[in-house]
């Protein structure tokens, strides 16, 4: 596994929008940004290059969408096509995580931040993608793309 990179990027991809996160190991920090926009499971390069270029990432984090009996469905395909062109446009080491249950805990998290009237401009799939963020601080473990 890499040794302990700067800046992580994360990513819970979608075929119509994408949850995008950023952390710092430092200091353990997470961050969701906005939702990205996709359409029909492709970004737009030149924008989402863009901001990778704004947050200067060493490492990427792609969720793996797996079913919960281990196996892939045409979402993992299409989540692990992605994550290479990712790696391929930018030259970034990139990695794929497990997110089964994330989108579930996320939104239980953006529920509790919404009581707090916190949660108006976050986005679940954002929050999922900082969970990856968040789990990668206690195990960094993933698949290659």
């Amino acid at each position: 596994m890499p040794e302990q990179p700067k800046m992580i990027m994360a990513f819970d991809f979608g075929t119509q929008k994408m949850g995008i996160a950023v952390g710092q190991q430092a200091i353990a920090s997470v961050n969701p940004l906005p939702l990205f926009p996709m359409k029909d499971g492709i970004p737009q390069w030149d924008q989402l290059l863009k901001i990778v270029k704004t947050w200067q990432p060493d490492i990427f984090l792609v969720g793996l969408p797996l079913n919960m009996d281990d196996t892939e469905s045409d979402l993992s395909l299409r989540a692990r096509k992605f994550a290479r062109r990712l790696r391929h446009q930018t030259n970034i080491e990139t990695w794929m995580v497990d997110e089964r249950l994330t989108t579930r805990e996320a939104r239980e998290d953006l529920a509790h931040y919404q009581q707090q009237g916190r949660g108006k401009s976050i986005a679940a799939d954002s929050l999922a993608a900082s969970l990856f963020i968040e789990s990668w601080y206690h195990t960094p473990y993933g698949v290659k793309p």
